[in-house]
């Protein structure tokens, strides 16, 4: 205004008939653009009216245009009156707004979900997820698992079809157990191959809270560009970051969590084994009377677990260079004394960019370090304690009358409280990675990058168990130390050259790249009795008499590997419609026998994007609908190191001439056709949205299969030094269906509700165990182990059957005295005192058949309520708690249904079997994760951008018909679904939490 106004003047003050005519004519339109301009204010926030730093304000149709400050405020002047704002940023719904006269605008952007999913990681690089062809799963960290986790994968426990993430065990030094679509090795295992920011790492390489995203690679053509170590897929870990011309920041994430015992088993107490002496049950052995105590042994062991985490992130920078840095504080305790995990966590990782940006650098540092208490020698958790507590007659006091342990002279029978608080131990672990990354972009179609990692880890250990230990006070041992260390350093190398290039209704992008990696172990250990005080506890090796005594121990070893690699991949993108992606990797490892050093593995994968072409065009109800169907060829490591190599080792000694000479003996058959084990996979898919993207998903079919397992084999001596030797022999199936649906029912401007489904089958099958060359006596051989004193075999692994076969006796009922009735493979029945170990078959199977969950997020204003169920289906759990301690005639304390009737009939006096009555279906859902969030209004906390204040559950109920404390046992191995006596139970977990910025 003040513009027009001075123009309006200059107008009428100018001289001259022809220069004031054209003059006015000037100053007419002048006028018109100076009263047309208007200065616009405002602000823009998003749902939760958190400012929005960095968003543009653009003009519509003009170059016009600003961008919002730290604080969400803009301030633009527009050419005309009725001018069209356009106010957008990555991640939400751009706003279109006419101006009409209005001096100030406050505006909410609101969160484009398609749009935060629209880039993904793949295999050494991004793509967008309208051009992915594999079977490819992103989490965002906004739906990730909140609360106490241990570790990344638990993040996504449920999030993912197809991938069964679990956690058998409480103890706090334990990770997740994962699998991807079954179990593809006999011998290699199940873990995928973890990127963190595409170097191979770990799950605890970064803390959870540092974790901006997670990709999960699934399928063959999508993990083929990783070779040997894809079978199992790939999980790729994105870290948080700076960006260009970012604001300076400051993120905090902390939270306090009590954890105890999600469930118990019921034994005796004191009460009631008084209760069985009155009714004239007799025993022996550790219950054999009534010792005048109450004491309840599990309670003496464990305790309210409290933990803290911590986390702060720091970020700032500009176009040129940027930084983030993060620090945390992890200490974490178990329920059981002395049983804990402490750990400190920094990252910093810094970006520069030169010449024009065409330069750009990355220099990363991780470094780490964990302490934790040792129960066991090396270990955190020693199961014997925990036996110990479960079996200990509950009469019996903890201390003497004098304060001494109370211990009695019976047979693997000890105090546990005393166990605990007479050792002494303490591992710590040091880790550190160096990552330098470097790239040029020749202009618009060619990167060159490289990237060097140096890691390194280190642990030193020590384990002390005192003078008044129980291996004192009842073997003599006097004391007992130990120490070890060991360490790794890995040099981490990879150069690719990226290719992309738009034509027309043409897109093609390339990729080639090489590939270094080598490790190195080694370390020692030694130990020593008989020491003269505790004073020194394990920092005094010297001083035990066990070295002058021949009962000193100590041992080294040192082993590295190498891996190189060729690798490319092209994609290619027409018309938005067909897609292609196609790559192969040429690896060769050290651990490889000598006619097999290298090998091949290709991945190829197409699309059809239906909802792009002419004929969908009136489908206005069809938002996404994609066929994809790829095919990929990965494998797994062969073995470990040396395996392809004869070995030697010092065996046994013997007496020379009068001198003890040690022997030096075969202890491996070298192997040079050893190879990786080959997974062949084919997978077909679709994807699907509607009505806008707020129903949308993808089913897949997968069939995989592995040649070429390694097994170990018995071999004749001679030819062979040694009786077995490491072959590729073994081909195992795998196939199954994956389904994931997200659903928004409720969408309005103060409440959200978004659903998310899924739902994964597997089948598995030995195809074969042997081949012309190398064959097992029979088309099996058995797994797994119950312990004593039942001592046998718990699972059979067999040609034209799945993993993880439970095999024993099938009990069909009970004589009227208390023996099993075993019913034979032919139908016929005889008491168990009769039956054979011939006699045994089938009972089941530990490996559920699906998985299943139902996660929902629910936003009210600046409410959240986050609440994630899962489950497993068709699948059995041999329950050894049940097996061992559901039996009278036993010498150690029962549990309490140890005196029902079995069957109805009678009371259990037969001896401990490995029988079918204690193989039980296993099927469960959990309400696995509650957290419910409030987000301070703006206005509440000047100092924060964002405050949010949280409570959590995880592992909060479980419902199931399976009578153990919890039916999500172990799943790894040729033995899954053994819920062993001995384990750390699983916890409850509550936490407060915090988060804000700044």
């Amino acid at each position: 205004m003040k513009l027009a106004n001075f123009l309006f003047k200059a107008c009428l003050g100018t001289k001259g008939l022809k220069m004031q005519l054209l003059f006015s004519m000037f100053c007419l339109f002048a006028v018109q653009a100076g009263f047309s301009q208007q200065k616009i204010t405002g602000s823009i926030t998003d749902e939760q009216g958190v400012p929005i730093a960095g968003a543009s304000v653009l003009e519509k149709n003009t170059a016009n245009g600003v961008a919002s400050d730290f604080d969400g405020n803009f301030e633009i002047t527009t050419s005309r009156p009725n001018a069209v704002l356009v106010f957008s940023y990555l991640g939400f719904l751009a706003q279109e707004i006419s101006v009409q006269g209005s001096a100030t605008l406050n505006v909410v952007l609101k969160e484009d979900l398609q749009q935060l999913n629209e880039v993904v990681v793949i295999g050494y690089g991004t793509q967008k997820r309208a051009d992915v062809t594999s079977s490819v799963a992103t989490v965002k960290s906004e739906n990730f698992v909140q609360g106490n986790v241990k570790d990344a994968a638990q993040l996504i426990q449920g999030k993912v079809a197809g991938l069964s993430v679990s956690a058998p065990s409480g103890d706090p030094t334990e990770g997740t157990q994962i699998s991807l679509r079954g179990t593809s090795s006999i011998l290699g295992g199940t873990n995928p191959l973890v990127l963190v920011d595409g170097v191979p790492g770990s799950l605890s390489t970064v803390a959870p809270e540092d974790i901006a995203s997670i990709d999960v690679l699934k399928d063959g053509s999508a993990t083929a560009i990783y070779g040997t170590r894809g079978t199992n897929g790939v999980i790729i870990i994105t870290t948080k970051k700076g960006s260009n011309d970012m604001k300076s920041t400051i993120e905090y994430n902390g939270y306090a969590s009590l954890s105890t015992i999600a469930n118990r088993m019921d034994f005796l107490d004191a009460n009631e084994l008084r209760q069985k002496f009155s009714e004239g049950y007799t025993f022996n052995g550790a219950n054999l009377q009534d010792y005048g105590a109450s004491t309840d042994w599990v309670d003496e062991i464990t305790r309210d677990a409290f933990s803290q985490v911590h986390n702060v992130i720091f970020r700032g920078g500009n176009s040129t260079s940027n930084m983030t840095a993060s620090v945390n504080y992890r200490d974490i305790e178990g329920i059981f004394l002395k049983s804990n995990n402490e750990k400190y966590t920094a990252r910093v990782s810094v970006n520069h960019a030169m010449f024009d940006n065409k330069l750009k650098t990355n220099v990363g540092v991780i470094l780490s370090e964990q302490t934790y208490n040792a129960l066991g020698d090396g270990y955190s958790f020693n199961p014997y304690i925990y036996r110990q507590a479960i079996i200990r007659n509950p009469t019996e006091p903890v201390y003497n009358e004098d304060g001494s342990w109370y211990e009695r002279d019976v047979y693997f029978y000890d105090n546990p409280v005393a166990y605990i608080q007479e050792t002494i131990g303490q591992n710590r672990y040091r880790n550190s990675r160096f990552d330098f990354s470097l790239s040029y972009d020749f202009g618009d179609h060619l990167t060159l990058k490289g990237l060097y990692t140096r890691k390194g880890n280190s642990n030193i250990r020590g384990f002390y168990q005192t003078k008044n230990h129980v291996s004192t006070t009842k073997n003599g041992q006097e004391g007992f130390a130990s120490r070890g260390t060991d360490d790794y350093v890995g040099n981490y190398g990879q150069f690719t050259a990226d290719y992309n290039n738009a034509f027309g209704k043409h897109r093609v992008t390339g990729l080639v790249g090489y590939n270094y990696e080598d490790n190195t172990n080694e370390g020692f250990y030694a130990t020593n009795r008989r020491f003269p005080t505790d004073g020194f506890t394990y920092n005094n090796l010297g001083s035990g008499q066990g070295l002058q005594l021949g009962e000193a121990g100590m041992g080294s070893y040192k082993d590295s590997d190498k891996l190189i690699a060729f690798f490319s991949r092209v994609t290619y993108n027409y018309d938005d419609r067909y897609l292609l992606m196609a790559s192969l990797r040429r690896e060769g490892s050290s651990r490889f026998g000598e006619d097999y050093k290298w090998g091949n593995f290709p991945g190829i994968s197409l699309g059809w994007r239906i909802d792009q072409e002419s004929f969908a065009d009136n489908w206005d109800w069809l938002s996404n609908l994609k066929l994809r169907t790829g095919f990929g060829v990965t494998g797994i490591n062969a073995g470990s190191n040396y395996q392809s190599l004869s070995g030697l080792t010092y065996g046994t000694y013997f007496l020379n001439n009068g001198q003890w000479v040690r022997q030096l003996v075969p202890s491996r058959n070298a192997n040079p056709n050893l190879r990786w084990e080959k997974k062949e996979e084919f997978n077909l898919g679709i994807d699907f949205g509607f009505l806008e993207g707020r129903i949308n998903g993808a089913i897949d079919y997968y069939d995989r299969t592995t040649k070429d397992a390694l097994y170990n084999y018995s071999v004749p001596t001679p030819p062979y030094f040694y009786g077995s030797i490491a072959a590729n022999v073994a081909e195992i199936k795998n196939s199954g269906l994956e389904f994931l649906l997200n659903v928004t029912p409720v969408q309005t401007d103060n409440l959200q509700w978004t659903a998310n489904l899924t739902y994964s089958t597997n089948t598995n099958k030995i195809v074969s165990l042997s081949n012309d060359e190398f064959q097992l006596t029979n088309d099996f051989f058995d797994e797994g182990y119950t312990g004593e004193p039942i001592q046998i075999s718990t699972h059979r692994v067999q040609e034209g059957e799945p993993i993880g076969n439970f095999y024993g006796l099938k009990s069909v009922d009970i004589t009227d005295d208390g023996i099993w009735i075993i019913e034979r493979p032919d139908g016929t029945r005889v008491p168990a005192t009769e039956a054979t170990n011939d006699d045994r078959q089938v009972l089941g199977n530990g490996l559920p058949k699906a998985y299943y969950s139902w996660n929902n997020t629910v936003r009210y204003k600046n409410w959240d309520l986050m609440v994630n169920l899962r489950g497993a289906l068709d699948y059995q759990i041999l329950n050894f708690s049940r097996m061992f301690y559901e039996n009278p005639t036993i010498s150690y304390n029962t549990l309490d249904s140890a005196y029902d009737l079995v069957y109805g009939k009678a009371v259990l006096q037969d001896v401990q079997r490995f029988v079918s009555y204690y193989v039980e279906d296993g099927d469960f859902l959990k309400i696995d994760n509650v957290t419910l969030g409030y987000t301070l209004p703006k206005d509440a906390i000047k100092f924060a951008q964002t405050f949010r204040i949280y409570a959590s559950g995880l592992n909060l109920a479980t419902i199931t018909g399976y009578k153990g404390i919890d039916p999500e046992v172990n799943r790894n191995g040729l033995a899954p679904g053994n819920d062993e006596r001995d384990k750390y139970p699983s916890t409850r977990t509550f936490t407060l939490g915090i988060n804000f910025t700044f």
